[in-house]
């Protein structure tokens, strides 16, 4: 018998930040145990942690909460950045995620995967074409992940000032778990106040 889901999705808020810094500081010591340097370079980390915030300002991060009310694993979407994606990659085209986290307590229940389908339900119900994302250019385990999950590799780029830069795309509305939707809560749809898999609710800007 199936067991019962208890997280579920909801827009970051300000007040999740330091569990959001948690589960990033969580995240850059495990990549290291990996052999990566990714997100070793505190300058970096920096730059993100500001761009994650404006993310949350702006309504563009989402948290996926567990039964205790603790942030499980996170993900945001944002503007194409144009270091790596150009105009003959019809930039409209896609939904660009970024900041995909996953704490470790909830490794294994395929956070990562059911947020990637939910974001390809967006980019589908939008009318888009792809979900993209880059990542950095050294880690392999990671290439090797989203392509397990239906990303195609485009390219590589590699800017002076940037370390990440392997780019790569899935069709939007393709879903590998669809059998295991995360819902949102609240339904801001109806008046139930109960979790929905609807990737209408809630719809946010950029």
């Amino acid at each position: 018998m199936k067991s019962v889901r208890t997280e579920y999705l909801r827009p970051a808020a300000a007040e999740d930040v330091p569990a959001l810094l948690a589960l990033r500081a969580e995240a850059e010591g495990w990549l290291r145990t990996k052999g990566t340097d990714q997100w070793s370079d505190p300058e970096t980390g920096e730059r993100a942690i500001s761009k994650w915030r404006a993310s949350i300002d702006e309504g563009r991060a989402w948290v996926v909460v567990g039964a205790r009310d603790q942030v499980l694993a996170t993900a945001s979407r944002g503007p194409v950045d144009r270091d790596f994606w150009t105009d003959a990659d019809r930039p409209e085209t896609a939904l660009y995620l970024y900041k995909l986290i996953v704490a470790r307590e909830a490794a294994g229940q395929r956070l990562g995967t059911r947020l990637i389908d939910w974001m390809s339900r967006l980019a589908a119900l939008e009318g888009r074409t792809w979900v993209r994302i880059d990542t950095w250019r050294t880690n392999t385990g990671l290439h090797a992940y989203y392509e397990g999950l239906g990303f195609r590799h485009v390219r590589t780029e590699s800017p002076a000032h940037r370390r990440s830069g392997w780019l790569a795309q899935r069709s939007a509305g393709e879903l590998v778990a669809p059998d295991d939707l995360l819902p949102i809560y609240p339904n801001m749809g109806s008046q139930s106040g109960t979790p929905t898999a609807d990737p209408q609710v809630p719809r946010q800007r950029g």
